[in-house]
């Protein structure tokens, strides 16, 4: 989501690049969903695999409909830079890392980790360490998943730079969905709403140039802090919106390592994150 789109905003990789990347196995197009074989996810597997246990797993949720008209681009959400390279790193750190497709972004996400749960052995996951990451118009549909009524809820997750809910009547989240085409199914929820044990990372970029962004994530941090939610927040007082692509510094490189060493923390046993402290 971007106002004026740089040529390469679909193709632009995250600025923290590490030795390796280009390294993990990935397993592409894996159908996941209804028999007509429409939906699939790749899957990223940390590059060493010795262990023959099951790993952990982390989601890069999709928000908006693959479906939607016009397409911003002929690449899929788990085609595009970001999502590739946020894969790798994920891999990379070592978890596994799932990016999909989707037509109904809520209905889908649901599905998918249905059938995560139902195939944990053949894909080598261990479906009660799995999270979640989701970032921009993307994070209402991640949200779905952390409400008091879910199915199958994240170990743990992280919100970047994200539309959050509308609260205290107003309307910041709807405006941005009704505007950008993401999928809003948090309309009407409150924070009371939510899990308390689901561990946050939030992530908030200080030079947001998207009316209502930080409106929303201010608003969310303050009554979740009321709450008494898990919350860990980080605020780039410099950053732009989705500064891990746009704002090549160190700020940016270190909020990517410490996005690693949540999901590490809450989803392996290891308390390591040697793979992502250097340059």
């Amino acid at each position: 989501m971007t106002q004026v789109p740089p040529r390469d905003l679909f193709t632009r990789r995250v600025c923290l690049q590490l030795d390796g990347m280009d390294d993990v196995t990935v397993r592409r197009d894996v159908a996941y969903g209804p028999p007509d074989g429409r939906l699939s996810m790749d899957v990223y597997y940390p590059p060493d695999q010795t262990d023959d246990g099951r790993w952990p797993a982390v989601i890069i949720v999709a928000g908006y409909s693959g479906a939607m008209e016009p397409r911003p681009t002929t690449l899929t959400y788990k085609e595009i830079g970001w999502t590739v390279s946020m894969c790798q790193l994920i891999a990379l750190s070592g978890m596994v890392a799932i990016a999909y497709t989707n037509r109904d972004p809520v209905a889908d996400l649901q599905t998918l980790l249905e059938h995560i749960h139902e195939a944990a052995r053949s894909l080598r996951i261990d479906a009660a360490r799995v999270g979640i990451v989701a970032v921009s118009g993307n994070v209402p549909t991640a949200l779905t998943t952390l409400m008091q009524d879910a199915t199958r809820t994240p170990a743990c997750a992280v919100f970047g730079c994200g539309f959050l809910l509308d609260l205290n009547d107003t309307t910041h989240v709807a405006d941005a969905a009704r505007q950008f085409g993401f999928a809003n199914p948090g309309a009407g929820r409150a924070i009371t709403d939510l899990r308390r044990d689901v561990p946050l990372l939030i992530t908030r970029a200080g030079r947001d140039q998207f009316p209502g962004i930080n409106a929303s994530i201010d608003s969310f941090i303050r009554q979740g802090l009321i709450e008494n939610l898990p919350i860990t927040f980080v605020n780039h007082a410099e950053g732009p919106h989705a500064f891990d692509l746009f704002d090549d510094s160190r700020t940016s490189r270190d909020i990517l390592r410490q996005t690693l060493r949540f999901l590490r923390q809450h989803l392996t046993a290891e308390s390591s994150d040697a793979s992502v402290t250097h340059d």
